[in-house]
């Protein structure tokens, strides 16, 4: 064989294929869990072979990360802007990945196969939950020195409040009403021209009160 020889190339794979293969995983790791899911039975739905699902993704495992990553419908918006702006578009982001097919079944088998396969949740958290997460965590700092929120506020906390309320309103109503996020945000941050200080005002009690400021925040 010469240097300028090649091997022949083999069939590329099939696209579609992926996506059904991809699309049993999900359903089944939603719907039985990663103990009684398997290759055969995710084959046998879409319509393929073990070894073909092999070739793909190696093993029961990979598929099952595979699956994870897939959850993320839509990209996270890029970390430019004005503070409350990006919390806004990283809430928005979250609120379209959540309303995904499956997304809330496949995170609860994730919960609850912890402890006997603590890798499933743990890549959950660095390729979805971390990454938004951080982003939204720095729009609060941002907010925080901007003067836009008290600086006395903890935006790990905030952060753990606005993303909690989606998890809290999904597991109460089983729905996420599409103006949840501005609903969220809101609460905590209220939309105001930036720039715009948070002025003092007397209440009934005589105690200062903030204009602008979150519930949390009042009685400074």
């Amino acid at each position: 064989m010469t240097a300028t020889s090649t091997r022949p190339v083999g069939r590329p794979r099939n696209p579609e294929l992926d996506r059904a293969i991809l699309a049993a995983a999900e359903q089944q790791l939603g719907e039985l869990g990663y103990a009684r899911m398997s290759l055969e039975s995710v084959a046998a739905a879409a319509g393929t072979t073990v070894p073909s699902v092999r070739r793909r993704f190696g093993s029961k495992a990979a598929l099952a990360e595979a699956v994870i990553k897939s959850l993320r419908v839509a990209d996270l918006p890029t970390p430019a802007g004005p503070p409350r702006a990006r919390a806004l578009a990283i809430l928005e982001n979250f609120h379209r990945n959540l309303l995904r097919d499956n997304a809330m079944t496949v995170l609860g088998t994730l919960l609850a196969e912890e402890r006997r396969h603590p890798g499933l949740l743990e890549t959950f958290r660095t390729r979805l939950a971390g990454p938004r997460r951080t982003l939204l965590h720095q729009a609060l700092a941002d907010g925080i020195t901007a003067g836009e929120l008290p600086g006395s506020a903890d935006p790990d906390v905030l952060a753990n409040l606005l993303i909690g309320s989606f998890y809290a309103r999904y597991i109460a109503t089983s729905e996420l009403p599409q103006n949840w996020p501005n609903r969220a945000l809101g609460s905590v941050w209220p939309d105001q021209p930036p720039g715009t200080p948070r002025q003092p005002l007397s209440g009934a009690s005589g105690d200062t009160v903030l204009t602008g400021a979150p519930p949390f925040a009042r009685h400074e």
